[in-house]
């Protein structure tokens, strides 16, 4: 991931509903969502909705995959996961001391007990 997609994809979840549209997609991998499901989640009307998943995809963070009649939206964990690489990539800067405790906290992260804090 470059610089430029980086800034793309922390502009497009740098807005409350597509936050949380985002962080609701990844809850809910692998299955996904419907754009219906997930507007009535996030309390939005869907066309409003629909212009935040295309913000969202164009950064390349979700997808949505037509299934019959409806579309299902999946959040794109390898995108998500090149971005964070690239926020925390040389992060130490030769000092692990830094990162050390950042990078303890999210492999000690306990999903079934509740989540990260």
């Amino acid at each position: 991931m470059d610089q430029i997609q980086a800034i793309s994809a922390l502009a497009a979840l740098g807005q409350p509903t597509r936050l949380e549209t985002f962080r609701l997609l990844v809850q809910r991998e692998p299955e996904g969502v419907s754009a219906g499901e997930l507007a009535r989640a996030v309390e939005v009307p869907q066309n409003t909705l629909s212009a935040h998943l295309s913000v969202l995809s164009h950064a390349g963070l979700v997808r949505g995959e037509r299934h019959s009649r409806s579309i299902i939206y999946r959040a794109d964990l390898t995108r998500f996961r090149e971005l964070v690489e690239f926020l925390l990539k040389d992060c130490c800067a030769g000092r692990p001391e830094i990162c050390t405790p950042l990078l303890h906290d999210l492999v000690s992260c306990e999903p079934n007990k509740g989540g990260c804090a």
